[in-house]
C-alpha cells in the first residue's frame, strides 16, 4: 500500500528532553523524503512546531487542522499554508482520520494520549482500519504499552488487538513500519467484545 498521508499526533509543549525534538526532525526527513504529505495539530510550538518546521525547510507539504478557538487565542502556526478551522476537539480529532494512510504518535501529554486511544478503540470497532504507529522515543510510551498489555492479560481486551499498533523506536523507519502493519479490517467488530 502506498502511503500518500499520514496523521502525526504529537506534543505543544516546548520544555521536553531535546531528544524528542531530534526525533521529529528524523521523522519529518523520512515522511518528505518519500513525498508523504503530514497533517498536525497546527500549533506553533513544541513538536508540533518542530514539526511544521522541519517539513516546510524541506519543501514538503503538511496542513494543520484546528479548532476555532485556538486560532483565536493563536496558537496557530503562522508558516504553514494548508490549514483547516474546525468547530471543537471532536470535529478535529475526525478531521485527522479522513484521508490519511496512518497514524504516527510523538510523544506528548495528554491531548496525544487522548487521541491515540481514540484512534486504537475506532479501530477496535472496526470504524478505522490504519496502521497506527507509535514512536517509542526514550521509551516514553512504556507505561501506556504497559497497560494495553495488563488490559489483554486480564482479559480487558483481546488477544488480537495487540495488532492494532506498531511500537517504533527508530522513526527513520517509519515508512517500512506503516508498510509491514498488520492488515486490519472493518469486519474487526466481530471480535472487539471479549467474550
Amino acid at each position: 500500500m502506498p502511503v500518500s498521508q499520514v496523521c502525526v499526533y504529537c506534543a505543544s509543549s516546548p520544555k521536553i528532553d531535546p531528544a524528542y525534538f531530534e526525533a521529529t526532525d528524523v521523522l519529518a526527513d523520512a515522511l518528505v523524503q518519500d513525498g508523504v504529505k503530514v497533517v498536525f495539530g497546527g500549533g506553533a510550538t513544541g513538536l508540533m512546531g518542530r514539526l511544521a518546521d522541519r517539513v516546510l525547510a524541506l519543501g514538503g507539504h503538511i496542513t494543520g487542522i484546528m479548532p476555532n478557538f485556538m486560532k483565536e487565542v493563536e496558537w496557530a502556526h503562522k508558516g504553514v499554508q494548508h490549514f483547516h478551522f474546525v468547530g471543537d476537539m471532536h470535529e478535529r480529532k475526525k478531521r485527522f482520520l479522513d484521508g490519511t494512510d496512518a497514524l504516527i504518535a510523538l510523544p506528548g501529554g495528554c491531548g496525544t494520549l487522548e487521541e491515540l486511544l481514540e484512534a486504537i478503540t475506532l479501530k477496535r470497532l472496526g470504524l478505522f482500519t490504519k496502521p497506527i504507529i507509535i514512536l517509542n522515543i526514550r521509551g516514553y510510551y512504556d507505561p501506556l504499552l504497559a497497560m494495553l498489555e495488563r488490559s489483554v492479560e486480564e482479559g480487558f481486551m483481546n488477544p488480537q488487538h495487540r495488532q492494532m499498533w506498531t511500537v517504533l523506536d527508530d522513526p527513520a523507519g517509519i515508512i517500512a513500519a506503516i508498510e509491514a502493519a498488520p492488515p486490519w479490517s472493518e469486519e474487526a467488530i466481530r471480535f472487539a467484545p471479549v467474550r
